[in-house]
């Protein structure tokens, strides 16, 4: 019973994993107009942030295979870059930053401290 509820759990997690990275995609790549708040700087905030919670959702989703943990934070940050590359070759709208991919990566090393600190305590990610 226990390993039927990890299981309907995980594959849970997966869902949600995957949901977060296609809303990352669409929110990315679809036309928003301007934040009511005005807060230099806010747009890099959301990266980091958004970064943060796709990597230790996957981290957790993925925390009972065997994937390692930096593959995880690559293909995150990976996937970063590819979601700046759309935004300048198939929007009008947006533009890919350097800085965004600065502020993503902070987001995914921020989540792998989190991630060791709490969820890995004997296990290095």
């Amino acid at each position: 019973m226990l390993s039927n509820i990890k299981s309907l759990l995980k594959d849970k997690l997966i869902t949600i994993a995957i949901l977060i990275t296609l809303g990352i995609a669409i929110v990315s790549l679809i036309k928003l107009g301007k934040s009511p708040i005005q807060i230099n700087h806010l747009d890099k905030i959301k990266h980091a942030f958004a970064y943060f919670v796709l990597s230790l959702v996957w981290f957790i989703a993925l925390r009972t295979t065997k994937i390692n943990k930096y593959l995880i934070a690559f293909g995150c940050f990976l996937y970063g870059i590819i979601i700046e590359v759309l935004q300048v070759t198939i929007t009008s709208h947006r533009s890919g930053e350097i800085l965004d991919v600065i502020a993503n990566t902070t987001g995914i090393l921020i989540a792998i401290i989190i991630y060791n600190s709490f969820f890995k305590k004997n296990e290095a990610i």
